[in-house]
């Protein structure tokens, strides 16, 4: 009898670590499973799936992208903003990535709580949301405010240089 009710534990012990480990890769950006407007037919969409895309990207950040006060998102070149590839970009921007600062705190604190590196599509939000943080150093008018977005920018590149460094 013993043996079985150890079994029981060990399965339950397992069923409760699955589930753990399956809510913290969900919740640092609880967003990107409730995505909304006309992107119904993407699922937890990323931007890069290959070295061609990362170096769209750095070319997308090197043109220049805008995030209005409004949510939009736009890149400044009408080339790069005509491709196919941005429109996943534009999902990610204006529907997952946090754009208050306590969505932005509370993804801090759960980058410092989280083990291990982070997933493609986590490491790719937060380094999007570092974009976003830095534009909103600058367009910041109020001293205290530029101060909170000054903090959630360093803390978040603190956080990327962590899990760049990081061995497992």
């Amino acid at each position: 009898m013993l043996p079985c009710r150890m079994l029981i534990v060990g399965l339950l012990y397992c069923c409760i670590r699955t589930g753990d480990t399956q809510c913290q890769a969900k919740a640092l950006f609880p967003a990107a499973s409730r995505i909304k407007r006309g992107a119904a037919n993407v699922v937890n969409p990323t931007f890069h799936n290959s070295f061609d895309d990362v170096h769209l990207l750095y070319e997308i950040l090197l043109a220049g992208l805008r995030f209005e006060a409004s949510g939009e998102f736009s890149v400044q070149d009408p080339e790069l903003a005509s491709l196919r590839k941005t429109r996943n970009l534009q999902v990610i921007c204006q529907e997952i990535i946090p754009k208050k600062l306590t969505d932005i705190f509370r993804l801090i604190s759960d980058l410092s709580n989280h083990t291990g590196h982070l997933h493609q599509d986590d490491f790719e939000r937060t380094l999007l949301t570092l974009v976003y943080t830095a534009q909103q150093v600058f367009s910041s008018t109020a001293e205290h405010q530029r101060d909170m977005w000054e903090e959630s920018f360093v803390s978040l590149y603190k956080a990327i240089k962590q899990d760049l460094t990081r061995t497992n």
